[in-house]
C-alpha cells in the first residue's frame, strides 16, 4: 500500500488504490473459515479482513498480530461488534511463532504486509509463520506479486515510492512463492491474480505439511 499520511485515510486509500472490494471476498472464500478453526491474520492492520472473518464464521477463534499500538485501536473499535470476541497482539510477523505457540492454530493469512518489509524481514515472518501453524495448516497472503506487465510494473511504482524500493522490488520480482518454499511450505500456488491502479496483486496458498 502506498503510505496513508493519516491513519483514517488508511482504509479509504486501501479500498480505492489497491482493489480490496475486489480481492477480499476471495481471500475470505479461500481461507473458508470453519468451526474449530483457530485463525491469525498477520500484520492485521486496521481489522478489515478480521471482521469479515468474523462475520462468516462467529465460532472460529480470530487473533490479530500488529505492531502498531494505534492500528491496534482502530481494529478494537472496528471489531467491538463482532460476535465473537477477537484477540490482538503486539508483533511482527517475526514475532508470532513465539505469541502463537501453544495456541493449535490452523490457518494464517496476511494481506498487504509482507511488500511493506525488508527481504530478511519477509524471510524470518514466513519462517515464524511456518513454525506458529500446526501440522496441515494453511497460509494465505494476498499481497502485491510479480508485476507481470509492463503496465502493472508502471502502475506499481506508486507503491515503491510509498514503501521504499528496496523493500517493495523483491515483491515485484514474484519472491515470495520462492521464500514460502525455501523456509519449508509445500503445495505452494499462486491462486489469483488482480489488477489494479497501483500494480496487480496475488493471493498465495501454502501448506504446512
Amino acid at each position: 500500500m502506498p503510505a496513508a499520511p493519516q491513519l483514517w485515510a488508511y482504509d479509504i486509500l486501501a479500498f480505492l488504490t489497491a482493489g480490496t472490494r475486489r480481492w477480499r471476498p476471495v481471500l475470505l472464500a479461500q481461507v473458508a473459515p470453519t468451526q474449530g478453526d483457530v485463525i491469525a491474520d498477520i500484520g492485521c492492520g486496521t481489522g478489515t479482513q478480521l471482521r469479515l472473518l468474523a462475520r462468516a464464521c462467529p465460532s472460529a477463534t480470530l487473533i490479530g498480530i500488529d505492531p502498531d499500538a494505534a492500528i491496534r485501536q482502530r481494529a478494537r473499535a472496528k471489531l467491538a461488534r463482532a460476535k465473537s470476541p477477537v484477540q490482538l497482539l503486539a508483533g511482527y510477523a517475526r514475532d508470532s511463532a513465539e505469541l502463537l505457540r501453544g495456541r493449535g492454530v490452523t490457518k494464517v493469512l496476511s494481506s498487504l504486509m509482507f511488500h511493506q518489509v525488508p527481504l530478511d524481514e519477509k524471510r524470518a515472518g514466513l519462517a515464524a509463520i511456518h513454525q506458529a501453524l500446526a501440522p496441515g495448516g494453511t497460509l494465505h497472503i494476498a499481497d502485491f506479486g510479480l508485476q507481470r506487465t509492463p503496465k502493472m510494473r508502471k502502475r506499481f511504482r506508486l507503491v515503491q515510492k510509498g514503501d521504499g524500493f528496496d523493500n517493495t522490488e523483491p515483491n515485484a520480482q514474484g519472491v515470495l512463492p520462492e521464500l514460502m518454499t525455501e523456509v519449508g511450505f509445500h503445495s505452494v500456488d499462486e491462486t489469483h491474480v488482480f489488477e489494479t491502479i497501483t500494480g496487480s496483486i496475488s493471493i498465495y496458498r501454502a501448506i504446512r505439511p
